[in-house]
């Protein structure tokens, strides 16, 4: 799964990297992302808007928005199945912006930290699914999942599952919602190279989803 993530770059670095329109809110850094959290989320509407949705999807058919805090992933292999995802495949996908992920590895009874990173430190861009919920006032409440897979050859050490990160060519075909050939969607949909990633050690202050600042990502040792 993933359930913690960063992103603390400029807009204008994500703007040019991304292609973006121009916003009119600040985008603070982020070092520890959690769960229920507001999330940076591009989709399309005439040109690729960054928003801010919450973080655990909440379909547009619940009668409780808390389940959004079960849903924060959606798995690959089954995305296209699921009654509150297969839908959303064709008519509701975006992109959750990071620049970082974290996993956990269990040993000798403790979970020691690592973060994720490209090798070339850019930000990149999970492939994910979006529902818009309304309450009984009305409220609009826009939520998102980020989908996973099996893990690559790096991250498999510690963990066996990994978000889907999308190439250049990947986004420019997940963004458009005219394309609706499941097979060619569900491609993308794969462990992202190993040989372009880098993970290292961090500290545990990163376990707790309070602390929010630049020494979650600085590491601690080399794993390999």
């Amino acid at each position: 799964m993933c359930g913690r993530f960063s992103m603390a770059e400029d807009f204008a670095v994500l703007e040019k990297l991304f292609n973006l329109e121009p916003v009119d809110f600040p985008l603070k850094p982020r070092y520890n992302i959690a769960p229920t959290q507001d999330v940076p989320v591009v989709i399309w509407e005439g040109g690729r808007r960054l928003k801010l949705f919450r973080w655990g999807l909440i379909p547009a058919w619940a009668k409780d928005p808390a389940i959004g805090q079960k849903m924060i992933n959606a798995r690959a292999e089954t995305v296209d199945q699921k009654p509150s995802f297969k839908n959303l495949l064709f008519r509701r996908r975006c992109l959750v912006l990071a620049d970082g992920f974290y996993e956990w590895e269990k040993t000798g009874g403790k979970k020691i930290p690592y973060r994720i990173v490209l090798k070339n430190r850019k930000p990149f861009a999970f492939a994910g699914l979006y529902d818009i919920w309304q309450d009984s006032g009305g409220r609009m409440l826009y939520s998102c999942t980020i989908i996973t897979t099996e893990a690559n050859k790096l991250i498999r050490s510690i963990h066996d599952r990994m978000p889907v990160i999308l190439n250049n060519k990947a986004i420019s075909v997940w963004l458009d919602l005219g394309i609706k050939d499941i097979a060619l969607l569900k491609n993308l949909l794969v462990p992202y190279p190993e040989e372009e990633m880098d993970i290292y050690e961090v500290a545990p202050l990163v376990n707790s989803p309070r602390v929010d600042i630049p020494q979650c990502i600085e590491p601690v040792k080399r794993l390999f």
